[in-house]
């Protein structure tokens, strides 16, 4: 037989050999092989034979994970203009290398732009890329779009999220009106309240940036009257908003709004994550639902960096390995209902990421200028999108150069 006769009846195109798999959404932490055939999760077992693999990687003292699914990204790479936020990143340059397969981008663009967003974008990424669509209808791309009520379209925006309903994920509303007085064209809640319109029309979440401005527009009426369960809070540590109380103990408003199923997001940028407000709410037993970098161009730099760095702030916080990549895979699917994101569960594409924790002294820095010292930090050594290697910094999955065929 041939080696292209052996490789053909081998059940595995490759193997993950030895590593602690960490798959919450099955429920899975313990040492176990992952396989993977055509593409998709093929088995997850204790042990899986080597003469069943063509390839076989052995991950002895790594985690392997399903995928990371960053929930809030900047992935629009629009020619910069003068009236834009952000400048969205490439996905496929900067994602691979934190372990992330999946990027939703946050309301970047608006439904007058999305169909170029997809074609140049979206369908030529080897990241998959969903969106949360932009209740305006320039998005990011004209800042002043956000602050123009007749832009603001629900009935525009959901049809575009049903037209579109496996790359869409939900409607995204931002930086609506934070300082100028309210006027006749500009009341408190207008944006909010279109955004939730155009998410009940099309049946998805919304995302909300939002800046509170008592009394007109208070932090509690946004997550207990405005938002429906389901929808989702980003940027909840920033500085400007009221989630402790003079003690330095969460209010009660927020264990009040999760239990109606408000979800909160970390949503880190360059200036909505604050160890001020994060590292109390985590001690007194509020955490985010899911951990996200709002990464774009000016922050990739700092203090963000990317997802791994944004993760391993909360593992020297204190937060176990096992909830750290929950709140960033299964939980995040889980917002987006995309069940068959961020899992290894057999049959789904095969999206895999293999970390070392690091043990040491290590310095984190927050969008406060503040800084964080913590003792365990993540590395990627690998990512494997739809079952193909697409980051492998190490040469973890090649052979030593003096046992490797002639070229």
């Amino acid at each position: 037989m041939t080696n292209d006769n052996l490789d053909n009846a081998r059940a595995f195109d490759l193997v993950l050999r030895g590593g602690q798999v960490i798959d919450p959404a099955n429920k899975i932490n313990q040492l176990m092989d992952v396989g993977i055939a055509a593409g998709k999760i093929a088995r997850v077992a204790p042990s899986i034979p080597l003469n069943e693999a063509v390839q076989s990687v052995d991950v002895t003292g790594l985690c392997v994970t399903p995928g990371i699914l960053d929930i809030h990204t900047h992935v629009y790479p629009f020619h910069l203009t003068p009236k834009s936020y952000i400048e969205g990143l490439n996905p496929d340059a900067h994602l691979f290398p934190a372990g992330v397969t999946t990027a939703v981008d946050a309301g970047t663009a608006g439904w007058k732009h999305f169909l170029d967003f997809k074609e140049n974008t979206i369908d030529r990424s080897r990241v998959r890329i969903l969106a949360f669509l932009n209740i305006a209808c320039n998005g990011m791309v004209d800042a002043e779009s956000e602050q123009t009520v007749n832009d603001l379209n629900s009935e525009i925006a959901a049809s575009l999220a049903q037209a579109f309903p496996k790359t869409i994920v939900g409607i995204k509303t931002a930086h609506y009106w934070t300082r100028l007085p309210w006027d006749a064209d500009h009341l408190p809640w207008t944006s909010i309240e279109r955004a939730v319109v155009a998410g009940q029309m099309c049946g998805k979440p919304v995302m909300v940036d939002f800046w509170p401005r008592p009394p007109d527009r208070p932090y509690p009426d946004l997550l207990l009257r405005k938002l429906r369960p389901g929808d989702i809070h980003t940027h909840v540590f920033a500085q400007q908003f009221p989630i402790l109380s003079a003690a330095g103990k969460v209010n009660d408003f927020m264990f009040e709004a999760r239990q109606k199923d408000i979800i909160f997001d970390l949503g880190h940028g360059a200036a909505s994550f604050w160890f001020r407000n994060a590292v109390p709410a985590w001690r007194d037993g509020f955490p985010p639902d899911t951990i996200s970098t709002d990464l774009h161009m000016g922050n990739i730099n700092g203090p963000v960096i990317s997802m791994l760095n944004t993760m391993s702030k909360y593992l020297s916080m204190g937060m176990p390995l096992f909830e750290v990549i929950q709140r960033s895979t299964a939980l995040p699917a889980q917002v987006i209902r995309r069940p068959d994101l961020g899992t290894l569960s057999t049959g789904v594409e095969a999206d895999v990421a293999v970390f070392k924790k690091l043990q040491g002294a290590f310095g984190f820095a927050d969008c406060g200028r503040t800084r964080m010292a913590g003792n365990q930090k993540l590395e990627c050594l690998l990512t494997i999108r739809a079952g193909q290697i697409v980051y492998d910094p190490t040469g973890l999955s090649m052979p030593d150069w003096e046992d490797a065929p002639a070229a």
